[in-house]
């Protein structure tokens, strides 16, 4: 009787490319992009850090995360950003970095991000938009942290909004931790289960 060959999930192999250092490579090009606050970055300055974990409550230490937020003015460094307001030239607003392999722990050193005008004139709470790259994930994942601190702008977010489960929704807030003096906000991606993440089509 013939029997299925076992199967096995793909990747990632985004690491060699993306992050080289994380995979072991003596290259020094692709590093340091965890941290978009240089010292002329105007705003008030955090850390964002959390962990994936998969269906089964594991950690998945082998995942890539990236950010794309606006400055601490509420304005994304990108021409196509319009707003009549202006922006912070020592911020870049992209960042990417990859999970600790031992912990499973990402964290970026960033600025909270002003609140941005979304389409048709409204205001979207301040919000990080989010992509995670990790095994057996052919597209990568789009999600967005908001902050549990700010309660009332999130109660007006037009995408927040469009989540109806208060249960859901509160998978899109980071947690804020005071540590050593400096705010740390942390957040907690699922990936399957009751406490899945709210993932977004884009």
């Amino acid at each position: 009787m013939l029997t299925e060959t076992a199967s096995q999930t793909a990747g990632p192999y985004l690491h060699i490319g993306m992050m080289p250092a994380a995979a072991g490579l003596d290259v020094a090009w692709g590093q340091g992009w965890n941290v978009l606050a240089g010292p002329d970055t105007q705003g008030r300055r955090i850390r964002l850090e959390g962990i994936i974990l998969d269906g089964t409550d594991s950690v998945v230490r082998d995942a890539m995360v990236e950010i794309w937020q606006a400055d601490g003015n509420g304005r994304y460094p990108h021409p196509e950003d319009r707003q009549d307001k202006a922006g912070d030239g020592a911020f870049r607003g992209f960042g990417r970095t990859a999970a600790d392999f031992q912990t499973g722990l990402w964290w970026f050193d960033t600025i909270k991000p002003g609140a941005v005008q979304g389409r048709h004139g409204t205001v979207m709470a301040p919000h990080v938009n989010v992509a995670i790259f990790a095994r057996g994930i052919n597209i990568q994942l789009n999600t967005r942290i908001y902050f549990a601190d700010e309660a009332e702008a999130n109660a007006k977010d037009p995408v927040l909004r469009l989540v109806e489960q208060e249960k859901r929704r509160e998978t899109l807030l980071a947690r804020l931790e005071e540590r050593q003096g400096q705010p740390v906000y942390r957040f907690t991606v699922h990936l399957q289960g009751e406490l899945e993440t709210v993932f977004f089509d884009v």
